[in-house]
């Protein structure tokens, strides 16, 4: 039984973990590859999970909208959607600023986006949340724990395909050209790019892949509130990425599992040596010691624990290999 314990433990933890990871990966494509500094990622990670959430879950008697009863593909499709159009238009908006109005426009955004939820009662029953929402390939077993198995094998298929294909179109010219919208803007103008366009893609895909990762959490937890996007789930994935590796997909995977292994260890240490009493109070050292640790990877490993590989187009290794 003990060893049961465990391995659902260890199941419950590498599906959260794939939350945390798909968000990453989405971040990456915005930050770590086109320098958009984007700090609305709560915003986008909750229109996918309620987008879901309405599509797929029950019907609700004191809502208008929703409760469709969809399959679960269905709703994710249309998180996926929706996302990218909710970031097409803020980033039509928003993306002629730059870096730290970039940034709090961002942000805006999305505590705006959970106010609107927390008081559209019609559409999200606000505060009380949408409930019951369903789990896919639950019905192929009667049993919790190989339902969170069936779901995990869903999760790691569904990052490896986004993994898949992110790194496909990444090493291809479109790739190219956000990293060196990166390193130099005006240097990708003079060369005839349409920066915005490309920014806006970019910005578009990115947020797509956080609303996906949202429609996963939502059908896993069964239960979706606006107190699930607060920002520090923003800060959390910024640390990820900087903790893994801006610029490397992989990075960003292994980030938010290390990351997330780390908050969640720190969560049960502090049940074990801080009294109930204190254990409100004391939860705050979790944030503390993850801003500790994104001080210490900027001053001693600012690349991540996995850096950026420096890609090289055929043409290029044809030339050095030439060369030699």
């Amino acid at each position: 039984m003990e060893l049961l314990g465990v391995v659902s433990f260890l199941v419950f933890f590498l599906i959260q973990s794939s939350f945390f990871s798909l968000t990453s990966i989405g971040l990456n494509i915005q930050w770590g590859f086109t320098g958009l500094f984007n700090v609305g990622i709560a915003g986008f990670f909750a229109v996918g999970a309620y987008t879901s959430a309405i599509m797929t879950g029950p019907h609700y008697d004191d809502t208008l909208f929703g409760g469709y009863d969809l399959p679960v593909p269905v709703g994710w499709l249309g998180a996926i959607v929706v996302t990218a159009f909710v970031a097409a238009i803020i980033g039509y908006i928003t993306l002629r600023l730059r870096e730290d109005f970039l940034a709090i426009s961002t942000f805006g955004i999305a505590v705006s986006i959970q106010l609107i939820a927390n008081n559209m009662d019609q559409l999200t029953r606000g505060p009380e949340g949408l409930y019951s929402l369903p789990k896919p390939l639950e019905d192929l077993s009667a049993s919790p724990l190989v339902d969170n198995i069936l779901y995990l094998g869903v999760c790691i298929g569904v990052i490896g395909l986004v993994y898949w294909g992110f790194e496909r179109i990444l090493r291809s010219p479109w790739g190219r050209v956000l990293r060196a919208i990166r390193e130099d803007e005006h240097a990708a103008m003079a060369m005839g790019k349409n920066v915005f366009a490309f920014r806006l893609q970019s910005f578009i895909l990115g947020s797509a892949t956080m609303g996906l990762a949202g429609a996963l959490y939502a059908n896993f937890i069964g239960f979706i509130s606006p107190t699930d996007f607060l920002p520090i789930f923003t800060i959390q994935i910024f640390v990820m990425v900087i903790v893994g590796g801006s610029g490397n997909n992989l990075g960003a995977i292994v980030g938010s599992v290390v990351m997330w292994g780390v908050w969640s260890a720190s969560d049960s240490l502090i049940a074990a040596v801080v009294s109930p009493d204190f254990q409100t109070q004391a939860a705050a050292a979790r944030i503390v010691l993850i801003g500790l640790i994104l001080v210490l990877m900027l001053l001693y490993r600012p690349q991540g624990l996995l850096p950026e590989k420096h890609i090289v187009s055929a043409a290029g290794r044809m030339k050095l290999k030439g060369e030699d």
